[in-house]
């Protein structure tokens, strides 16, 4: 069946956000006083919700849990933005498919940060639709958000790839129905994995996916 959908998380598959995911939680952390994030932290923050990584950095310090609420609510999200790194040949990416007719759909955890980040690095022309988890009423892993662009599109389930690089992404997709294809994360043991944008072209061309 011709695959007619990519849906792309957004950290780690179009960005290295790596480094600005670390100086904002980091910032955070320090103004609540508390000491800078742990691997463990660092890894959690990078693919769940704002509030979800504020929950998971406080443990089980409801004080701490508060201040760092508070605090977030004064943090300046977009000087973080350009820590983004954009991935090689995403755009070429996003292009080619668009003049195949395929449907270009971001699916992210993040929240107000998006629309920013959207117009920062000008990718409003190259997709079709952004589904946050502001958009929903349970973000990823749970699978809502691929239902929701499954409906919107009317597509088959068989005509959608999810390319992502967490357990987060993979649950989302594996949970839909859908294929998942591990972007940079062999760790994953997906039975698809790229490490260049450019291989989804390939993915589409040859429709080399299991169904």
């Amino acid at each position: 069946m011709k695959i007619r959908c990519v849906i792309y998380d957004c950290d780690g598959v179009l960005f290295d956000s790596i480094e600005a995911n670390e100086k904002l939680y980091n910032d955070l952390a320090a103004s609540a006083g508390r000491p800078p994030l742990t691997r463990e932290e660092l890894a959690y923050v990078h693919c769940h919700t704002v509030f979800e990584s504020v929950r998971f950095m406080s443990g089980n310090d409801n004080g701490l849990q508060e201040k760092a609420l508070i605090l977030l609510k004064q943090v300046d999200f977009k000087k973080y933005i350009d820590f983004l790194k954009m991935e090689p040949y995403l755009i070429e990416t996003l292009t080619l498919l668009k003049e195949k007719g395929i449907w270009r759909v971001v699916n992210t955890n993040r929240t107000t940060t998006m629309p920013h980040i959207m117009e920062r690095f000008g990718l409003r022309p190259y997709f079709d639709r952004v589904v946050t988890a502001l958009d929903v009423k349970n973000p990823k892993p749970h699978r809502e958000s691929v239902d929701k662009i499954v409906d919107a599109f009317n597509l088959d389930r068989k005509e959608v790839i999810f390319v992502g690089d967490s357990e987060v992404d993979q649950q989302a997709a594996e949970s839909a129905g859908v294929q998942f294809v591990a972007y940079k994360s062999r760790n994953l043991g997906s039975n698809t994995f790229i490490d260049d944008h450019r291989d989804v072209l390939k993915l589409v061309s040859n429709n080399h996916l299991r169904h």
